[in-house]
């Protein structure tokens, strides 16, 4: 067993922790007074909505053994109340404490950028297991473990669940996690000290500046991944040689740093000879083909992933192979064990005359380099049209929403504006802050807030040759409402619709 003072080893503490309570033994830790058993710690941490120091007494009356928390002790608690300086920190630190340090063990791949996280973390988890490795993967659509499927609860959870998946991971004879790093995971300092072996850095565009205000909070928290303040820096880090925004996540000369990009001179400009590099791109509907270029050595690569946005992705995973020892054959038959990731591009397949594809792309940015996919595929068929299906959430960053009406009004043919995710926001109203820049193009467009109705106008749009493209929820399967939550899934809806209009595949 593992004493109160053990856990809290390295803590940054407010209050002393008393001698008597010091060498009390620790059975466990939650976060959730929901789960906590006898002589667990329980952690209180201060949230936007709801004071986490409310479920103090159902902790104790659960067996708690004592509460952390930043908040100070409420009036009239007598039980062991230990106030820290960061609640989160604190919690990241103690979990790997109680739990051995996994993270020195098992070698964690850290993903972060506004896109391609998910799709880069599939890849690099593919390679590995294609390689014989035991491995775990934390994202936004689904976590493993060691073969086992389980729901994603966030795209990262909170530190002590990374740590005990890893520590399970370990159990199970696993050697490798890979995991998806949301810029707010760090801001929030979920993987504060968590040892990292590979970090992974896609792009930077506008997201997000709802909770970081601006985009050089938002780059600050990204950083936090190549250069922690607790804890080494990751002995390799794999930076995107065409955003400008890598040269801000130079980590400290104790890593090892390998750029990839599509142009000629990758690294060059950032004092590396040895750059990772696509050649001879070819992206059609049956996927991708191109060759994979490092150290003078030609390596082609075969994917079922679409548009050359995923070139760059299936780069940035070919650099977290890499870092393993991983030779470009290897990683080249990692890419090919690869499946399509659910809700990238997606299709849906009912035999239709045109292409349905279903696409997570929820910023400008995104939805730029999907539609652009899009189009790459029409002038395989005849010069058919890109008819974009999109929305926005509410209750976020609402100076993205005329940028992405921008966007699809630029580069689509024709676009259906709907909702997304309103949360408490009208739906209308959200839609009105997306028309400020759609309306500044011709395009034709219609407006339906309905997502069920407006996906059966983009289909009945469509003639032979087309794209439609359902962006903006992917792989998710509800729609957050005012009131409440339902049911909804892009993907299934277009089925039944298609159905309807008596495509059904065969076979």
């Amino acid at each position: 067993m593992t004493t109160l003072r053990e856990v809290l080893s390295g803590v940054k503490l407010r209050s002393e922790l008393l001698e008597d309570g010091a060498e009390r033994e620790v059975a466990g830790l939650e976060y959730d007074s929901r789960r906590v058993e006898k002589d667990f710690v329980f952690f209180a941490f201060p949230g936007s909505r709801v004071d986490g120091r409310e479920f103090a007494h159902d902790a104790m009356a659960r067996g708690a053994c004592a509460v952390v928390s930043e908040l100070p002790r409420p009036e009239g608690f007598t039980p062991p109340w230990i106030e820290v300086e960061h609640g989160r920190q604190a919690l990241a630190l103690a979990a790997r404490n109680f739990y051995s340090r996994p993270d020195e063990r098992v070698a964690f791949t850290g993903i972060t950028g506004t896109n391609g996280k998910t799709t880069t973390a599939h890849l690099i988890d593919a390679m590995l297991r294609d390689a014989g490795r035991i491995t775990a993967m934390i994202g936004t659509i689904e976590y493993r473990v060691a073969g086992e499927l389980r729901k994603a609860v966030n795209t990262t959870p909170e530190s002590l669940d990374v740590i005990r998946l890893a520590a399970e991971l370990e159990q199970r004879g696993g050697t490798h996690l890979t995991m998806e790093v949301s810029s707010h995971a760090l801001a929030l300092g979920r993987v504060y000290g968590i040892h990292f072996h590979t970090a992974v850095f896609t792009n930077l565009t506008r997201d997000h500046l709802d909770f970081h205000r601006t985009m050089e909070e938002y780059a600050v928290a990204k950083r936090m991944l190549f250069a922690p303040s607790e804890g080494p820096a990751p002995r390799w880090v794999v930076l995107n040689d065409d955003d400008p925004a890598s040269k801000g996540m130079m980590p400290p000369d104790s890593s090892r740093v390998l750029w990839y990009g599509l142009s000629d001179n990758v690294g060059l400009e950032n004092g590396s000879k040895n750059g990772l590099r696509g050649e001879n791109i070819r992206s059609g509907f049956d996927g991708l083909h191109f060759d994979l270029i490092y150290e003078g050595a030609r390596q082609p690569v075969e994917s079922a992933l679409i548009g050359r946005m995923n070139v760059l992705n299936i780069m940035a995973a070919a650099g977290a192979g890499l870092s393993y020892g991983l030779d470009l054959a290897a990683v080249a038959r990692g890419v090919r064990a690869c499946p399509a990731v659910p809700g990238r591009f997606e299709r849906v397949d009912c035999g239709q005359p045109f292409l349905v594809a279903v696409d997570y792309a929820h910023t400008d940015d995104a939805l730029r380099n999907v539609i652009q996919v899009a189009r790459e595929l029409t002038q395989q068929t005849n010069h058919g049209r890109v008819i974009t299906l999109f929305g926005c959430g509410g209750n976020r960053d609402r100076t993205k929403r005329p940028l992405m009406g921008m966007a699809a009004g630029e580069l689509s043919d024709f676009v259906v504006l709907t909702s997304d995710n309103p949360r408490s926001e009208d739906p209308l109203g959200i839609m009105n802050d997306v028309m400020v820049g759609l309306g500044r193009f011709d395009t034709p467009h219609v407006a339906e807030p309905d997502r069920a109705k407006a996906i059966r106008r983009a289909l009945e749009e469509a003639k032979p040759g087309d794209v439609v493209l359902l962006a903006g929820k992917g792989h998710e399967t509800y729609q957050i409402l005012k009131d409440r939550t339902i049911d909804f899934d892009d993907r299934e809806t277009a089925r039944e619709i298609l159905r309807s209009f008596g495509y059904e595949k065969q076979g």
